[in-house]
């Protein structure tokens, strides 16, 4: 299903196949020789997300930019089943396993392996030829590859990050953080009601 989202229509290379169950809206590129599975997301809410050539996005991964922060994926990209990346900038030749959980900000340098269920925080910075092993996070610039019995390292870098600042503009220690969060998203979000399906 593809869809107009705040003026912008996604631009499907004719060589790229996108199951008919795929959702992309918004300000999307999809490059020649891409195979965009059943399920997969791809949704632009302000900013762009472009593919280069021969990505495959399987079933059900989300691929999620916002004004602030695009989605750029390099050429022969493999985004595995219910994986995520939100804002982030991948490099030529990444792998990202099932389940793989990518956050704003965060660069993965070429030829880079993301395993299942690993997570590479938000403005995170991993050099090519990376490898984040199975469950584990990689937090920081440069990264810090931990394994994730490791919590009070992992959020001791993760804290310095500012989550809620850097992706919602919101002070942490707000009182009321969930509330004014959820409020202030929700409007963005609700943006959506004007959408215009194209197929």
């Amino acid at each position: 299903m593809l869809f107009e989202h705040l003026g912008a229509e996604p631009r499907i290379h004719p060589d790229a196949v996108v199951a008919a169950t795929a959702v992309v809206s918004g300000d999307v590129t999809i490059g020649p020789g891409c195979q965009v599975l059943h399920g997969a997301v791809l949704t632009s809410e302000g900013g762009p997300i472009t593919l280069g050539e021969n990505v495959i996005v399987m079933e059900n991964a989300l691929l999620r930019a916002s004004a602030t922060h695009p989605v750029h994926l390099g050429s022969h990209v493999l985004v595995g089943p219910t994986a995520s990346v939100s804002g982030a900038t991948v490099g030529d030749e990444v792998f990202l396993a099932t389940g793989t959980r990518v956050f704003n900000g965060a660069r993965i340098g070429d030829r880079s392996e993301v395993r299942i269920g690993a997570i590479v925080h938000l403005r995170t910075v991993l050099p090519p030829e990376s490898v984040v092993p199975i469950g584990w996070v990689a937090v920081g610039d440069p990264a810090q590859i931990l394994s994730p019995d490791r919590h009070e390292e992992i959020w001791a870098l993760q804290k310095e990050l500012d989550f809620t600042g850097y992706v919602f503009g919101l002070d942490r220690e707000t009182p009321d953080l969930m509330i004014q969060l959820t409020e202030r998203y929700g409007a963005a979000l609700a943006r959506h009601r004007d959408d215009r399906r194209l197929d």
